[in-house]
């Protein structure tokens, strides 16, 4: 029984390593391209009953640092994901 449970857990560990629908996979690497544009952030300032308040994020990725391209970015990350090429061009 526990082999069993062992070889199912094995199985869907393995298949969830698997590619991505390309739709997906675009979605996901045209963000990471937006980020390898330069730095990227929010800002966000508010008021309560306990007075003024605000909050900084700032972000930079290793693609930004290592000046690549991000229509490359894009297209390498959807290969990667999705085992096939980009179905739609990246609008930045």
């Amino acid at each position: 029984m526990m082999r069993i449970v062992l070889g199912l857990v094995l199985l869907l560990g393995v298949s969830a390593c698997g590619p991505i629908s390309p739709e997906i996979a675009a979605r996901q690497c045209e963000e990471r391209a937006r980020q390898a544009q330069g730095v990227h952030g929010k800002i966000e300032v508010g008021v309560g009953n306990r007075g003024a308040r605000s909050r900084v994020e700032l972000g930079v990725t290793s693609d930004f640092i290592q000046g690549r391209d991000p229509y490359e970015v894009y297209e390498t990350c959807v290969r990667e994901k999705s085992g096939q090429g980009p179905i739609r061009p990246l609008i930045l």
